[in-house]
């Protein structure tokens, strides 16, 4: 399968291109460049791998939630590609991307992943440990404050990981947690070459959409102003 996977709904911007078992990744942190960069990353990892855009089967998004202006970036991209190339775009969760790394570099069964939305709010999503450490979501990702994760009990603690930018953010959500989260994950943002599992998965599932029905799920409206920190 040839798929083409990029993320833009945090700090990092995040390319992967697979070509049948081969992935080529390209992955920056750098903040309010997204524009600037995603473009020729997918370029430069298209050209790598020797893939035109037309000869993919599919394009898989990193869809949120995230930082709203992030993941408008993505999203057009890979509408305008899907669109030009006459193939589908799979959405997928970027939260369950963080989750994903985490399974493949631990041991972890749970992971709890928070990203910053700013204005003393983190998006939250929990995910445990699927077949092929593909990441199952325990409840619904949601906007939340700093408060008691009310779905999380105390005996899964010793095999569940904190991951995620939004517990450096917010210390006092992983201090109020304290209880039912044993492990923090060093992964922050998510890397376009774990969203690509996801994608598979999806595209299995049948949940991939044509360009013009992409819903990016932003979790709340865009605010008037976001912060500077909250653009990518």
């Amino acid at each position: 399968m040839k798929l083409l996977a990029m993320d833009t709904s945090s700090l990092a911007c995040s390319v992967a291109v697979q070509s049948g078992e081969a992935v080529i990744e390209r992955h920056e942190e750098q903040p309010r460049e997204h524009t600037r960069l995603l473009v020729p990353m997918i370029r430069a990892a298209l050209g790598e791998a020797g893939l035109a855009v037309e000869a993919l089967d599919a394009i898989v998004l990193g869809n949120g939630p995230g930082s709203f202006i992030g993941m408008r970036i993505a999203a057009s991209v890979a509408q305008g590609l899907a669109y030009g190339a006459g193939i589908r775009i799979a959405p997928v969760s970027s939260l369950a991307a963080v989750a994903a790394e985490v399974f493949a570099s631990s041991d972890a069964a749970q992971v709890v992943v928070t990203q910053d939305a700013h204005m003393n709010e983190v998006y939250l999503g929990a995910f445990g440990r699927g077949d092929h450490g593909i990441p199952q979501a325990l409840f619904a990702e949601r906007l939340c404050g700093q408060v008691i994760i009310d779905e999380l009990d105390e005996d899964a603690a010793a095999s569940r990981f904190a991951a995620g930018a939004g517990w450096q953010r917010y210390p006092a959500l992983l201090a109020a947690n304290n209880g039912l989260i044993g492990n923090t994950s060093p992964v922050l943002y998510p890397r376009a070459r774990y969203l690509l599992p996801l994608g598979v998965a999806a595209l299995a599932a049948g949940a991939a959409v044509a360009p013009q029905d992409l819903v990016p799920a932003y979790l709340r409206a865009r605010v008037a102003a976001e912060p500077d920190s909250a653009s990518p």
